[in-house]
């Protein structure tokens, strides 16, 4: 089941993007670290009603964000569509031991099934230039590599800016 999250989720989700943080090291992907994902980012997502879960046998397998707040960070990139309607993907995490067994992509249906259903333009997102995993995941769904951005707190590579006209 996917829900929106409460603050009283936010303990299991900050163990399940721990847990990924130390995943991805552990592979060399160093996107995620002590800076990010972060408490209060989850807190604030949670107070804008954009922080879901995927909830299975009372078990947390996974979380998303669907905002409409562009970072500003997206502003330099020349995006697909106008900056006027459109949903931004953030912190999508599956807990390792349930990686591989398709709640990414489910946690993905819902976000663009939100997105197709509320009339939005555009799904914008970034992930880790030294993740190829994620990068195929997200060309395997249909969205377009437009520009690099920097997170200097969590890596010195750049995040690749994706985006899929809905």
């Amino acid at each position: 089941m996917i829900r929106k999250a409460t603050l009283t989720d936010i303990d299991a989700i900050m163990n399940i993007t721990k847990a990924c943080a130390v995943y991805m090291i552990n592979q060399n992907i160093f996107q995620w670290n002590e800076h990010y994902p972060n408490r209060t980012a989850f807190e604030n997502d949670i107070n804008r009603d954009e922080l879901y879960v995927l909830d299975s046998d009372n078990s947390f397998r996974g979380c998303i964000v669907i905002s409409t707040f562009m970072d500003e960070e997206y502003v330099p990139i020349t995006w697909l569509t106008p900056n006027e309607n459109n949903i931004y993907i953030h912190r999508l995490a599956i807990a390792p031991k349930y990686q591989g067994q398709g709640y990414a992509q489910q946690l993905m249906d819902f976000a663009e099934n939100y997105a197709i259903e509320n009339n939005y333009t555009s799904i914008r997102l970034d992930t880790f230039s030294q993740n190829k995993r994620n990068q195929k995941f997200y060309e395997l769904r249909g969205y377009q590599r437009l520009g690099n951005i920097y997170f200097p707190k969590q890596s010195e590579f750049p995040f690749y800016c994706y985006e899929r006209i809905i």
